[in-house]
């Protein structure tokens, strides 16, 4: 089953191809789309060179955050012109030049809840990739809570000086500026009083801005997560978005930009994720024995319920309606899959999969990191419970949950 596209959006697909053809440098097909978030310079030195190009390519067709409106430097993409987007880039195995958090969350919500002068300055350094934001939500004790987040931002002449912790923080080693909530004003109600600020991570000359920040070692031996002990950092007042006190509208924002903005073309990440594991199978001597068809004909089923329902939301857009519940959806059925996936990986690698590779600090093997990795789908941007409570509550009508003690 295929979305018919129409003859304007083969007219784009086509443009795309050509694009891509005309465009395609080898010595960056196949790699990590991810590298566009940090900056490829930065993880292999031997393809900066070739990024750049690629970069200044992609930036002369407004094809970095090209899903933004063309007044801010985008080209006004649809969710279905995105997802055809998305698609001929892995047909073509190039990466797309992504700018992680800035786009897909802070630049949105700066879109729609930003003052025009934000909007010109804090738009652009995303696109040229010049800030590189990380989410100051969850905290120790507020989590899923995010309503009830306790750091403080009080206002001191034309800044806000925020204290508190954040913690699970991704990314936040490479970042150079956070998106936090903070409160504003504590005698206000729970969601109330609380402010979407954009604070530096160090201040203009290099030094502090009173961030300590801490790398958290996941059991995957890995450090993607840190906490941060914020004490006194600064930001203008100029970084807060949507008004002060008005913070809550503005996350919402992000959160639904979180958990569902991928929905339409996520299946190829999974696919092409099941057909190294098909592989890995075909290497092992294992595709006869009956239980691991079963596996893998489960887990076939499922990413192809992941690529219906993709169509499904592509035909909503497509149709100019607003989707309904599907983030929460969404989210909860990757994280879910995700994480069994990972079970049925490590155990059809079978006993080697207990053995670390050899070298220094605690690796990891491909399937190992999926297993393990694959575990914080159903907590991270909101936990599967949380999913099922949006759902139930706000989807189907159900009485909500009642509240403990």
């Amino acid at each position: 089953m295929e979305l018919e596209l129409g003859e304007e959006l083969r007219s784009f697909r086509d443009e795309i191809r050509t694009f891509l053809a005309d465009h395609r440098i080898e010595q960056l097909a196949g790699i990590d789309p991810q590298l566009g978030y940090m900056g490829a310079e930065e993880d292999d030195k031997s393809r900066a060179g070739a990024w750049r190009e690629w970069e200044a390519a992609l930036a002369e067709q407004h094809l970095i955050c090209p899903q933004w409106p063309a007044a801010v430097g985008g080209r006004g993409l649809t969710g279905v012109e995105m997802a055809i987007l998305n698609e001929e880039f892995d047909r073509e195995g190039m990466p797309r030049v992504i700018r992680g958090m800035g786009e897909s969350l802070v630049g949105p919500s700066i879109i729609v809840h930003g003052t025009d002068e934000q909007r010109a300055h804090f738009l652009p350094r995303i696109i040229e990739g010049t800030d590189r934001y990380c989410q100051g939500f969850s905290e120790p004790d507020h989590g899923s809570d995010l309503a009830g987040v306790e750091t403080r931002a009080a206002v001191d002449g034309d800044e806000v000086v925020v204290t508190g912790q954040k913690v699970w923080t991704s990314g936040a080693h490479r970042a150079n500026t956070m998106f936090t909530l903070c409160r504003t004003d504590p005698d206000a109600p729970k969601h109330r009083g609380l402010s979407y600020v954009l604070v530096p991570m160090k201040r203009e000359d290099g030094s502090s801005n009173g961030i300590d920040l801490q790398p958290l070692r996941q059991m995957s031996g890995a450090s993607g997560f840190c906490q941060e002990f914020i004490e006194g950092a600064r930001a203008p007042l100029f970084n807060v978005i949507g008004g002060l006190n008005n913070g809550w509208r503005v996350a919402m924002t992000t959160l639904g930009n979180e958990r569902g903005g991928h929905a339409t073309t996520q299946h190829l990440r999974y696919e092409r994720e099941f057909w190294e594991l098909v592989e890995t199978a075909r290497k092992q001597s294992c595709t006869d024995d009956p239980l691991v068809r079963q596996d893998l004909a489960w887990a076939y089923c499922q990413v192809e319920l992941m690529r219906y329902s993709g169509l499904r939301l592509l035909a909503t857009l497509a149709a100019k309606r607003e989707p309904g519940p599907e983030a929460s959806v969404n989210k909860l059925f990757w994280s879910e899959y995700h994480k069994r996936f990972g079970n049925v990986a490590i155990n059809l690698v079978g006993a080697q999969g207990m053995i670390r590779p050899e070298g220094a600090g605690y690796r990891t093997d491909h399937w190992q990191q999926v297993f393990l990795g694959s575990r914080a789908g159903t907590i991270f941007s909101g936990t599967s419970e949380i999913q099922r409570n949006i759902i139930g509550e706000r989807a189907l009508g159900l009485p909500k949950e009642p509240a403990v003690g």
